[in-house]
């Protein structure tokens, strides 16, 4: 990794969409070099996929919510039965296995809070896995890189 595919990644980070031109132009190569730099980097996985940015409050998302899970169980079984469980749910956008005294902690994206309970209450705890659910609401989001 040097200073060219540094500057490569960081701008196809704020812009994906760019094209090859203009993203040579930024990153001080010629087209035919910076093409070939991104596709290295998309061959070695480096750059896994690009992704649209959507717009919450457009598609009426009004509630976005990290809930820390805690398990029952601490099995390998466990954990793989608690990600089947959840993996169908759209508005489970996220799920990380963590470290501490949670085993995961999940980004949730609701309608509003009516419809984060139903997930909370119909999902999360329907789950047999799950021992404890700590559920923290967003409320302003000033530094969000995946926007």
């Amino acid at each position: 990794m040097d200073k060219f595919n540094e500057r490569i990644l960081l701008e196809l980070r704020k812009d994906g969409r760019l094209s090859n031109v203009e993203l040579a132009e930024r990153v001080g190569l010629s087209p035919s070099a910076t093409l070939r730099r991104v596709q290295d980097l998309e061959r070695t996985g480096v750059i896994k996929g690009y992704r649209a940015i959507l717009d919450r409050e457009q598609l009426n998302i009004g509630v976005v919510a990290y809930v820390s899970v805690g398990l029952n169980n601490h099995s390998r079984q466990s954990q793989l039965a608690f990600q089947q469980h959840i993996m169908a749910v759209p508005e489970i956008v996220e799920c990380h296995n963590i470290t501490g005294i949670y085993e995961y902690l999940l980004r949730i994206e609701a309608r509003d809070l009516k419809h984060f309970q139903r997930i909370h209450a119909d999902v999360l705890g329907e789950s047999k896995q799950v021992r404890e659910l700590n559920t923290t609401v967003v409320m302003d989001s000033p530094k969000d890189e995946r926007q």
